[in-house]
């Protein structure tokens, strides 16, 4: 790769005007990408390129922090010390997943506090799924099972994704994941096993929580806008469709040593493909809550902001003691 300088520009421009230079680098990033090396921050990279990373980050690092709060929400009544200290414990981790991602997006010139503008004005948008509420104890282990077994099916790939911080930043986001996904396992097991009216419990939560993990994986690869570019500069190692099919994959056999079912009649394994076929998606839902008229959008973004105002002070503390720390020894002594 080309490392940028004061010559070559840091984006698809260059300065001089330079035509040929342009396309050379252009050239260089292209056979790069394609020979699998990495991209690094101080490497060259066209403006597009750019762009289309600040955005899946974005939106990926605003899925971290505003997914804390449907599993938040059950904290104050997880019914064990155990339960609680595990829940605690993934929440926190959510929380670093969205910092690491945010330091990863700021590698590329776009600050923190610039991607949060975004997020709180609705100029960027999160994962759909986490308009939706957690009204049980169960819908804790359906989120785990489900929506970070879906995040994992989608997450694993970008370790290999062609941009070194962000590929780096999912090494460790995936083992954590795959953690919150067992844990998640772990508690529908228990409550399937369990009374009567606790199997009914996980079987509902199970049911309400399916076809938005399905659609997690964004919409259909004829519909997605972003997904083919992405997966030519390796951003992106697979189509929204090849995902969600490894996940139902992945998932059938899990739910049948659950002892839960599918909400999906149309579930079954067809030996041509080699692979489960299942039922339409209602993407008419989908593009409805990302639209904002889902059933905790507007609660969601206002606890956001919320927060974000309320911890404006810790924010100016931090702030203030780096300055005093980094300056003269006469201010320091001050």
């Amino acid at each position: 790769m080309v490392a940028v300088t004061p010559e070559t520009g840091t984006s698809g421009g260059v300065d001089g005007g330079s035509a040929d230079l342009g396309a050379q680098l252009r050239a260089d990033f292209d056979a790069a990408v394609a020979a699998e090396e990495r991209v690094e921050p101080r490497d060259w990279m066209p403006e597009e390129y750019r762009a289309s990373l600040v955005r899946q980050m974005a939106q990926h690092a605003h899925s971290e922090i505003i997914g804390m709060q449907p599993e938040a929400n059950w904290i104050t009544r997880a019914p064990s010390l155990r339960r609680k200290a595990i829940l605690m414990a993934k929440v926190q981790d959510e929380a670093g997943h969205g910092l690491y991602l945010y330091s990863a997006a700021e590698t590329l010139g776009t600050s923190r506090d610039e991607l949060l503008d975004k997020l709180h004005s609705g100029k960027q948008k999160y994962s759909s799924i986490f308009n939706y509420p957690t009204l049980t104890w169960a819908d804790v282990g359906a989120i785990g099972w489900l929506v970070d077994g879906a995040a994992i099916t989608n997450q694993v790939p970008i370790c290999r994704c062609s941009y070194g911080p962000y590929a780096r930043a999912m090494v460790r986001i995936c083992k954590e994941e795959s953690f919150h996904q067992r844990q998640g396992y772990e508690l529908l097991l228990a409550l399937s096993q369990g009374t009567e009216a606790q199997h009914a419990m996980a079987q509902d939560a199970v049911n309400r929580w399916w076809w938005p993990s399905l659609m997690m994986f964004g919409p259909p690869d004829d519909e997605s806008v972003h997904s083919a570019q992405a997966m030519a500069w390796r951003i992106k190692r697979h189509s929204n469709d090849e995902l969600r099919q490894r996940f139902v994959d992945i998932a059938v056999p899990q739910a049948e040593s659950l002892g839960l079912t599918l909400p999906d009649p149309d579930i079954r394994w067809n030996e041509e493909r080699g692979h489960h076929d299942f039922g339409a998606i209602d993407w008419a839902e989908f593009w409805d809550v990302l639209k904002g008229n889902g059933p905790c959008n507007e609660q969601r973004i206002n606890q956001r902001r919320k927060a974000h105002e309320e911890g404006a002070w810790v924010r100016e503390a931090a702030t203030a003691y780096a300055r005093k720390h980094t300056g003269t020894g006469r201010e320091v002594q001050a």
